[in-house]
């Protein structure tokens, strides 16, 4: 599979830094994460305190991070944002 923008031994490379965003809806399957997950962004948690996020990972096993607080990013790869404690909103998918 062919990634925009790379070319020879730069697709053989890890990719470190996300070259896009989407928001993320709750308890739907993330575009584009037929073959690889992505990484997650929470943006606002009401309160100013951590909340909890459960996900699917890219294995396809279930998990809740504890206490992640606002403006927070999940060094994760996910396919799916089931449930979160509290307001989180404003969570983006980074590709």
């Amino acid at each position: 599979m062919a990634i925009a923008g790379l070319q020879g031994n730069e697709m053989a490379q890890p990719r470190v830094f996300a070259h896009d965003a989407k928001s993320v809806s709750l308890n739907v399957t993330i575009t584009g994460t037929e073959t690889r997950g992505v990484c997650l962004y929470v943006g606002d948690a009401a309160g100013g305190t951590g909340k909890d996020i459960t996900v699917i990972m890219e294995s396809g096993s279930q998990a809740t991070f504890y206490a992640v607080p606002a403006g927070s990013f999940l060094p994760i790869l996910v396919t799916k944002v089931v449930a979160f404690t509290g307001d989180i909103t404003k969570v983006l998918a980074l590709y």
